[in-house]
C-alpha cells in the first residue's frame, strides 16, 4: 500500500520557525514531484510550494516565497518545508502530496500553478499551529 506521511508539525509562536518532513512507503519518493498544501480552518485547500523529480523546477506560491523552503534527501527519500518567520495566519493542516499516475507529472516548471487536483496521493496531514 503506498502512503505518505507527514510529520514535525506542533505549536510554535509567531516569527518562529519549523520543519516539516514527509515520508513515503511502497515507493521512493526520490521519482515522483511532490509537493505541499495546507488548509486552514473553514476554508479550501491552498497550495505552498513543490518540486520535480529531479530537484531542478520549484515553485512557490507568493505567501510562501522568502519563508518557505521545499527539499527533497534523496539519500533518506524524504522531502521537507523549512518554515521560517511564521504568522498566526500561517495555522492549518499541512499536507504532503504527490503524483503516481502515468500522465504529465505536475510541477515541471517554476511559473506553472498548482492544484489539488494535479496530486493523487496525500498524507494525513500535521497540524501546524503558530500563537503565542
Amino acid at each position: 500500500q503506498v502512503q505518505l506521511v507527514e510529520s514535525g508539525g506542533g505549536l510554535v509562536q509567531p516569527g518562529g520557525s519549523l520543519k516539516l518532513s514527509c515520508t513515503s512507503s511502497g515507493f521512493s519518493l526520490n521519482y515522483y514531484s511532490i509537493g505541499w498544501f495546507r488548509q486552514a480552518p473553514g476554508k479550501g485547500f491552498e497550495a505552498i510550494s513543490c518540486m520535480d523529480s529531479s530537484g531542478d523546477a520549484t515553485h512557490y506560491e507568493d505567501f510562501a516565497e522568502g519563508r518557505f523552503s521545499i527539499s527533497r534527501d534523496k539519500g533518506k527519500s524524504t522531502v521537507s518545508l523549512q518554515m521560517s518567520s511564521l504568522k498566526p495566519e500561517d495555522t492549518a493542516i499541512y499536507y504532503c502530496v504527490t503524483y503516481l499516475g502515468a500522465g504529465r507529472p505536475p510541477c515541471t516548471h517554476k511559473s506553472q500553478p498548482m492544484a489539488p487536483s494535479d496530486y493523487d496521493l496525500w498524507g494525513p496531514g500535521t497540524q501546524v499551529t503558530v500563537s503565542s
